[in-house]
């Protein structure tokens, strides 16, 4: 076994064929990982999937540079995909679950009416919602809008009169 210590070492000491050695490794793990996690996690960009993206990287850098043990890392993030993708199939059977990870969509404007309370606790500004109507239909007139909401996803979507 004295290719594996020439070609990823072990512990913090590594040179930089190790720790490419060591990332390449990574990158092909990252890919089955996230394959596992589904092509939602990219396409959604929810906190529930930007979570994993994160915590995915945070991890998995760790047994690229040597600051945690290689094998127990790559284990520790199949888990934490493991986590993730268990959780939005019960999002998809279980509507309270999906409340829980993902949150719901927040009423901001409907038929004429801001929703001053849902807005200020959402963070979301008149400029805000003028931007979101723009953005939605390419036009800045409010008599063409029935309702707006925040989506769980964070975007601010429209609802024409």
């Amino acid at each position: 076994m004295d290719w594996v210590d020439t070609f990823f070492g072990h512990g913090k000491d590594l040179n930089s064929l190790q720790m490419s050695c060591r990332a390449i490794v990574i990158f092909f793990i990252t890919l089955i990982l996230l394959r596992i996690a589904g092509i939602r996690t990219f396409g959604k960009k929810s906190a529930f999937d930007n979570v994993i993206i994160i915590m995915l990287g945070s991890i998995l850098s760790r047994a690229v540079v040597g600051a945690s043990p290689f094998l127990p890392t790559c284990v520790s993030s199949l888990a934490f995909v493991l986590i993730h993708w268990a959780l939005g199939k019960l999002s998809y059977y279980f509507d309270f679950v999906g409340k829980i990870v993902k949150g719901e969509k927040i009423s901001l404007f409907r038929n004429g009416n801001l929703n001053n309370k849902a807005m200020r606790r959402a963070s979301i500004s008149l400029k805000d919602l003028e931007e979101g109507l723009r953005l939605s239909l390419n036009d800045s007139d409010w008599a063409k809008v029935k309702e707006m909401f925040l989506e769980r996803g964070g975007e601010i979507s429209v609802v024409k009169e």
